[in-house]
């Protein structure tokens, strides 16, 4: 969500898209007790998330203390009998252990007042969160928006720093492509329980609506416009996180 966190993975259009495509290519698993409690388990890391990054102070105190307790149960519950499909891996306690490591710090951080700092450590679970699912062979809804998050911190941090040089309106250009795939994949992949609340459908529009106003800036070649429409990817990407990242 910060645009300070980089992904290095994606540092060009075409990587991005390969991996975007591998992604959809993979079977997922069916849901198991596990995947489930690490789910519920996102949603207060979710808030903690959303909370330091808007420089709330007593709200990030709070679900701080949210996400702690919900990452305890999961490790009181399946840190030492671990069902399939996670039974087999040898990194499973080492990943909780982890994780529950970035929350220390990052509560931390927040009893100091330095909320911009818990909200980069925070970042550094999300990506130990996703690994221990790929290893596992587990999808669930959050990749997806992971592999958009990616993307969309690749074109605020780096990409349009370069629309003024030579090249850069090419590169954003198949950005937005990939922006366009990703974005798509927030509507089509999400569950069905997901995309029969009525909060869904609005949140889900308004990121596809901002991925088409960077393509039309794109396709004008206008650098103004797309300067414009890049600030615009990052409100309505945070609010579908929010709520059902």
């Amino acid at each position: 969500m910060h645009a300070t966190h980089r992904h290095p993975a994606f540092t060009s259009w075409s990587l991005a898209a390969v991996l975007a495509l591998a992604v959809a290519a993979t079977p997922a698993r069916a849901a198991d007790a596990v995947t489930d409690a690490l789910k519920a388990a996102y949603a207060p890391y979710r808030e903690a998330l959303f909370r330091t990054n808007s420089k709330a102070q007593p709200e990030s105190e709070a679900a701080m203390v949210a996400a702690r307790a919900a990452w305890k149960a999961v490790g009181d519950r399946y840190g030492t009998q671990t069902p399939a499909p996670y039974d087999r891996d040898s990194q499973f306690g080492t990943t909780l252990a982890q994780v529950d490591t970035v929350y220390t710090n990052a509560a931390a951080q927040v009893a100091a007042h330095q909320l911009p700092q818990a909200h980069e450590t925070l970042e550094e679970a999300r990506d130990l969160m996703a690994e221990l699912r790929r290893r596992n062979g587990v999808i669930v809804y959050s990749d997806h928006m992971n592999a958009y998050h990616a993307v969309m911190e690749q074109v605020l941090l780096e990409d349009a720093k370069k629309l003024g040089q030579p090249g850069g309106m090419h590169t954003m250009t198949g950005q937005a492509a990939v922006l366009n795939f990703l974005a798509q994949r927030l509507s089509t992949e999400a569950p069905a329980d997901v995309v029969a609340q009525p909060g869904f459908k609005p949140l889900v529009d308004a990121v596809l609506a901002s991925v088409a106003g960077l393509r039309a800036a794109v396709e004008r070649q206008d650098e103004a416009a797309v300067r414009a429409a890049v600030g615009q990817l990052k409100a309505p990407y945070s609010r579908l996180f929010l709520t059902f990242g």
